[in-house]
Protein backbone atom coordinates (compact mmCIF):
# COMPACT_ATOMS: atom_id res chain seq x y z
CA UNK A 1 0.00 0.00 0.00
CA UNK A 2 2.08 2.99 -1.27
CA UNK A 3 2.36 6.16 0.31
CA UNK A 4 1.49 9.52 -1.33
CA UNK A 5 4.68 12.21 0.22
CA UNK A 6 5.13 15.71 -1.38
CA UNK A 7 3.79 14.84 -4.84
CA UNK A 8 4.67 11.07 -5.20
CA UNK A 9 4.31 7.75 -4.01
CA UNK A 10 6.69 5.59 -2.40
CA UNK A 11 6.44 2.22 -0.43
CA UNK A 12 6.07 2.12 3.33
CA UNK A 13 9.56 1.51 4.16
CA UNK A 14 10.47 4.29 2.46
CA UNK A 15 7.96 6.59 3.65
CA UNK A 16 9.86 9.25 5.96
CA UNK A 17 9.78 12.67 6.48
CA UNK A 18 13.22 15.01 7.15
CA UNK A 19 14.57 14.84 10.73
CA UNK A 20 14.20 18.88 11.33
CA UNK A 21 10.04 18.20 10.22
CA UNK A 22 7.71 20.37 12.17
CA UNK A 23 5.48 17.42 12.37
CA UNK A 24 8.38 15.10 14.01
CA UNK A 25 10.35 18.08 16.13
CA UNK A 26 7.70 19.63 17.70
CA UNK A 27 4.18 18.04 16.62
CA UNK A 28 3.23 20.72 14.54
CA UNK A 29 0.40 19.88 12.09
CA UNK A 30 -2.88 18.80 11.19
CA UNK A 31 -5.05 15.76 10.23
CA UNK A 32 -7.59 14.32 8.49
CA UNK A 33 -9.17 11.11 8.67
CA UNK A 34 -11.76 10.00 5.44
CA UNK A 35 -13.58 7.46 4.28
CA UNK A 36 -14.74 6.39 1.10
CA UNK A 37 -17.00 3.98 -0.09
CA UNK A 38 -17.73 2.84 -3.80
CA UNK A 39 -14.30 5.13 -4.58
CA UNK A 40 -15.81 7.91 -3.45
CA UNK A 41 -14.36 10.13 0.12
CA UNK A 42 -17.70 11.26 2.04
CA UNK A 43 -17.73 14.83 2.90
CA UNK A 44 -14.26 15.59 1.02
CA UNK A 45 -15.03 19.33 0.75
CA UNK A 46 -15.70 19.66 4.66
CA UNK A 47 -13.07 17.77 5.79
CA UNK A 48 -10.52 20.09 3.58
CA UNK A 49 -11.82 23.36 4.72
CA UNK A 50 -11.83 22.51 7.72
CA UNK A 51 -8.32 21.68 7.36
CA UNK A 52 -7.55 25.07 5.82
CA UNK A 53 -9.64 26.94 8.47
CA UNK A 54 -7.16 25.38 11.48
CA UNK A 55 -4.03 26.22 9.12
CA UNK A 56 -5.06 29.55 8.92
CA UNK A 57 -6.58 30.19 12.74
CA UNK A 58 -3.07 28.54 14.23
CA UNK A 59 -0.69 30.60 11.72
CA UNK A 60 0.34 27.29 10.46
CA UNK A 61 -0.40 28.02 6.66
CA UNK A 62 -1.75 31.42 5.44
CA UNK A 63 -3.52 29.60 2.56
CA UNK A 64 -3.26 26.06 1.52
CA UNK A 65 -4.79 25.03 -1.81
CA UNK A 66 -7.95 22.98 -0.97
CA UNK A 67 -8.82 21.93 -4.53
CA UNK A 68 -4.80 20.74 -5.31
CA UNK A 69 -5.01 18.34 -2.04
CA UNK A 70 -9.23 17.12 -3.11
CA UNK A 71 -7.43 15.80 -6.35
CA UNK A 72 -4.72 14.52 -4.31
CA UNK A 73 -6.75 12.55 -2.17
CA UNK A 74 -8.92 11.01 -4.91
CA UNK A 75 -5.81 10.30 -7.10
CA UNK A 76 -4.57 8.58 -4.21
CA UNK A 77 -7.92 6.65 -3.71
CA UNK A 78 -7.73 5.94 -7.37
CA UNK A 79 -4.70 4.45 -7.32
CA UNK A 80 -4.98 2.33 -4.67
CA UNK A 81 -7.59 -0.17 -6.36
CA UNK A 82 -9.93 -0.08 -2.83
CA UNK A 83 -13.60 1.00 -3.47
CA UNK A 84 -13.67 1.28 0.32
CA UNK A 85 -11.31 2.55 2.29
CA UNK A 86 -10.04 4.60 4.75
CA UNK A 87 -8.04 7.87 4.25
CA UNK A 88 -4.97 9.64 6.42
CA UNK A 89 -4.10 13.00 5.46
CA UNK A 90 -1.32 14.75 7.42
CA UNK A 91 -0.14 17.73 7.02
CA UNK A 92 3.04 19.10 8.67
CA UNK A 93 5.09 22.18 9.11
CA UNK A 94 7.66 21.44 7.37
CA UNK A 95 11.38 21.70 7.30
CA UNK A 96 12.17 23.76 9.98
CA UNK A 97 15.94 23.66 9.98
CA UNK A 98 15.79 27.11 8.04
CA UNK A 99 14.57 29.92 9.42
CA UNK A 100 10.89 30.39 9.92
CA UNK A 101 8.97 33.63 8.75
CA UNK A 102 9.59 36.55 10.93
CA UNK A 103 11.82 39.14 11.15
CA UNK A 104 15.63 37.37 11.83
CA UNK A 105 17.25 38.38 15.31
CA UNK A 106 19.48 40.99 13.57
CA UNK A 107 16.38 42.80 12.58
CA UNK A 108 16.10 41.60 9.04
CA UNK A 109 13.76 41.24 6.72
CA UNK A 110 11.03 38.44 7.09
CA UNK A 111 11.69 35.09 5.93
CA UNK A 112 10.14 32.37 3.90
CA UNK A 113 7.88 30.04 5.38
CA UNK A 114 8.63 26.51 4.76
CA UNK A 115 6.52 24.07 2.13
CA UNK A 116 4.35 21.97 3.76
CA UNK A 117 5.18 18.19 4.33
CA UNK A 118 1.82 16.77 2.81
CA UNK A 119 1.37 13.08 3.22
CA UNK A 120 -1.74 11.03 2.83
CA UNK A 121 -1.92 7.40 3.14
CA UNK A 122 -5.30 5.12 2.20
CA UNK A 123 -5.87 1.68 3.45
CA UNK A 124 -8.86 -0.98 4.01
CA UNK A 125 -11.07 0.49 6.22
CA UNK A 126 -11.21 -0.44 10.18
CA UNK A 127 -13.82 -3.33 10.54
CA UNK A 128 -16.05 -2.79 14.08
CA UNK A 129 -17.86 -5.79 15.38
CA UNK A 130 -21.75 -5.64 14.28
CA UNK A 131 -22.28 -5.73 18.39
CA UNK A 132 -20.96 -2.41 18.31
CA UNK A 133 -23.83 -1.17 16.46
CA UNK A 134 -26.30 -3.30 17.14
CA UNK A 135 -25.66 -3.72 21.00
CA UNK A 136 -24.18 0.08 21.54
CA UNK A 137 -20.93 -0.11 23.24
CA UNK A 138 -19.46 1.60 26.91
CA UNK A 139 -17.43 4.44 27.69
CA UNK A 140 -15.60 5.74 30.74
CA UNK A 141 -14.85 9.65 31.46
CA UNK A 142 -11.32 10.67 30.53
CA UNK A 143 -9.25 11.65 33.48
CA UNK A 144 -7.78 14.94 31.45
CA UNK A 145 -9.71 17.62 30.85
CA UNK A 146 -10.03 20.14 27.34
CA UNK A 147 -9.33 23.64 28.00
CA UNK A 148 -11.42 26.19 26.40
CA UNK A 149 -9.08 28.74 26.52
CA UNK A 150 -6.66 26.96 24.79
CA UNK A 151 -6.40 27.85 21.08
CA UNK A 152 -5.67 24.55 19.84
CA UNK A 153 -7.90 22.61 21.65
CA UNK A 154 -10.89 22.75 19.00
CA UNK A 155 -8.66 22.14 16.27
CA UNK A 156 -7.03 18.42 14.61
CA UNK A 157 -3.63 19.00 15.75
CA UNK A 158 -0.86 16.28 15.62
CA UNK A 159 -0.48 17.10 19.02
CA UNK A 160 -2.45 13.76 20.04
CA UNK A 161 -1.03 11.97 22.80
CA UNK A 162 -3.31 12.58 25.70
CA UNK A 163 -6.48 11.67 23.44
CA UNK A 164 -4.57 8.36 22.54
CA UNK A 165 -3.60 7.20 26.41
CA UNK A 166 -7.13 8.36 27.52
CA UNK A 167 -8.44 5.72 24.72
CA UNK A 168 -5.91 2.95 25.84
CA UNK A 169 -7.24 3.67 29.19
CA UNK A 170 -10.91 3.32 28.40
CA UNK A 171 -10.10 -0.04 26.03
CA UNK A 172 -8.65 -1.50 29.24
CA UNK A 173 -11.50 -0.65 31.17
CA UNK A 174 -13.70 -2.68 28.43
CA UNK A 175 -14.95 0.51 26.71
CA UNK A 176 -14.76 2.13 22.93
CA UNK A 177 -14.33 5.50 24.05
CA UNK A 178 -13.10 7.97 26.80
CA UNK A 179 -15.54 10.91 27.29
CA UNK A 180 -13.90 14.14 27.86
CA UNK A 181 -15.36 17.03 29.97
CA UNK A 182 -13.76 20.39 30.17
CA UNK A 183 -12.22 22.06 32.74
CA UNK A 184 -15.30 23.87 33.68
CA UNK A 185 -17.13 20.47 33.45
CA UNK A 186 -19.42 20.51 30.39
CA UNK A 187 -19.35 17.35 28.38
CA UNK A 188 -16.57 18.61 24.76
CA UNK A 189 -16.19 15.42 23.27
CA UNK A 190 -14.72 11.75 22.78
CA UNK A 191 -11.21 11.07 22.32
CA UNK A 192 -11.87 10.46 18.70
CA UNK A 193 -15.37 11.70 18.22
CA UNK A 194 -18.20 13.99 18.74
CA UNK A 195 -21.14 13.05 21.08
CA UNK A 196 -24.85 13.51 21.37
CA UNK A 197 -27.03 13.10 23.75
CA UNK A 198 -31.09 12.56 23.15
CA UNK A 199 -33.95 13.96 25.65
CA UNK A 200 -37.46 13.73 25.34
CA UNK A 201 -37.05 13.18 21.49
CA UNK A 202 -34.48 16.38 21.36
CA UNK A 203 -30.59 15.88 20.11
CA UNK A 204 -28.42 17.71 22.29
CA UNK A 205 -24.74 18.19 21.51
CA UNK A 206 -21.75 20.12 22.85
CA UNK A 207 -21.34 23.88 21.40
CA UNK A 208 -18.42 23.71 18.81
CA UNK A 209 -16.04 25.86 17.57
CA UNK A 210 -17.90 28.58 15.86
CA UNK A 211 -21.04 28.50 17.38
CA UNK A 212 -20.60 30.22 20.12
CA UNK A 213 -22.95 32.87 21.54
CA UNK A 214 -21.67 36.41 21.28
CA UNK A 215 -19.66 37.45 24.92
CA UNK A 216 -19.49 33.28 25.61
CA UNK A 217 -16.24 31.68 26.11
CA UNK A 218 -14.70 29.97 23.33
CA UNK A 219 -15.44 26.49 22.39
CA UNK A 220 -12.89 23.31 23.03
CA UNK A 221 -15.05 21.19 20.55
CA UNK A 222 -13.87 20.32 17.49
CA UNK A 223 -16.69 20.75 14.67
CA UNK A 224 -16.86 17.27 13.26
CA UNK A 225 -17.45 16.67 9.73
CA UNK A 226 -19.71 13.78 10.35
CA UNK A 227 -21.11 15.66 13.38
CA UNK A 228 -22.66 18.34 10.92
CA UNK A 229 -23.93 15.58 8.30
CA UNK A 230 -26.21 14.11 11.53
CA UNK A 231 -27.86 17.70 12.51
CA UNK A 232 -28.55 18.56 9.12
CA UNK A 233 -29.98 15.16 8.83
CA UNK A 234 -31.84 14.92 12.14
CA UNK A 235 -33.18 18.62 11.49
CA UNK A 236 -34.31 17.62 8.01
CA UNK A 237 -36.71 15.09 9.77
CA UNK A 238 -37.95 17.42 12.21
CA UNK A 239 -36.18 16.39 15.12
CA UNK A 240 -35.07 19.16 17.33
CA UNK A 241 -31.03 20.12 17.88
CA UNK A 242 -30.06 21.83 20.84
CA UNK A 243 -26.22 23.22 20.79
CA UNK A 244 -25.76 23.81 24.44
CA UNK A 245 -23.47 23.35 27.51
CA UNK A 246 -23.67 20.17 28.90
CA UNK A 247 -23.09 18.50 32.21
CA UNK A 248 -22.65 15.10 33.83
CA UNK A 249 -26.27 15.28 35.05
CA UNK A 250 -27.48 15.50 31.32
CA UNK A 251 -25.49 12.20 30.30
CA UNK A 252 -26.55 10.48 33.06
CA UNK A 253 -29.79 11.56 32.50
CA UNK A 254 -29.81 10.85 28.97
CA UNK A 255 -32.00 8.66 27.19
CA UNK A 256 -29.87 8.13 24.51
CA UNK A 257 -25.96 8.80 23.69
CA UNK A 258 -24.42 7.94 20.73
CA UNK A 259 -20.87 9.07 18.91
CA UNK A 260 -19.92 10.14 15.30
CA UNK A 261 -16.38 10.31 13.46
CA UNK A 262 -15.28 9.53 9.88
CA UNK A 263 -14.93 5.91 10.94
CA UNK A 264 -17.48 4.47 13.30
CA UNK A 265 -20.17 6.75 11.52
CA UNK A 266 -22.98 6.58 14.07
CA UNK A 267 -22.18 4.62 17.15
CA UNK A 268 -24.88 3.87 20.04
CA UNK A 269 -23.31 3.93 23.72
CA UNK A 270 -25.61 2.39 26.25
CA UNK A 271 -23.44 2.44 29.20
CA UNK A 272 -21.80 5.33 31.00
CA UNK A 273 -18.90 3.21 33.37
CA UNK A 274 -21.59 1.51 35.68
CA UNK A 275 -23.86 3.45 34.70
CA UNK A 276 -26.76 2.24 32.18
CA UNK A 277 -28.22 4.57 29.12
CA UNK A 278 -31.32 4.11 27.56
CA UNK A 279 -32.33 1.04 29.14
CA UNK A 280 -28.91 -0.24 27.97
CA UNK A 281 -30.23 -0.72 24.18
CA UNK A 282 -29.51 1.60 21.08
CA UNK A 283 -32.39 3.88 20.97
CA UNK A 284 -34.41 5.05 17.79
CA UNK A 285 -32.39 8.49 16.89
CA UNK A 286 -29.12 6.55 17.01
CA UNK A 287 -30.39 3.69 14.90
CA UNK A 288 -32.09 6.22 12.90
CA UNK A 289 -29.18 8.24 11.97
CA UNK A 290 -27.35 5.27 11.52
CA UNK A 291 -29.05 4.02 9.13
CA UNK A 292 -29.02 7.26 7.25
CA UNK A 293 -25.32 7.64 7.59
CA UNK A 294 -24.92 3.77 5.77
CA UNK A 295 -27.02 4.95 3.02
Amino acid sequence: MKIWINGRFVEPSEARVGYFDGGFQHGIGLFETMLARGGAVMRLEEHLERLAESARALALFEQLRVEALGEAVQHCVAESGLADARIRLTVTGGDLGRPFAGANAAGGAAQTAPDPTVAIHVQPPTRYPDEFFTKGVAVRVAEARANPFDPFASHKTLAYWPRIQALRAAAAAGCAEALWFTVTNHLASGSVSSVFLAKDGALRAPIARGEEPAGARPSAVLPGCTRAAVILWAEGTGTTVERRELTIDDVLGADEMFLTNASWGVLPVVRLEKHEIGGGVPGPIARAMRERWLA
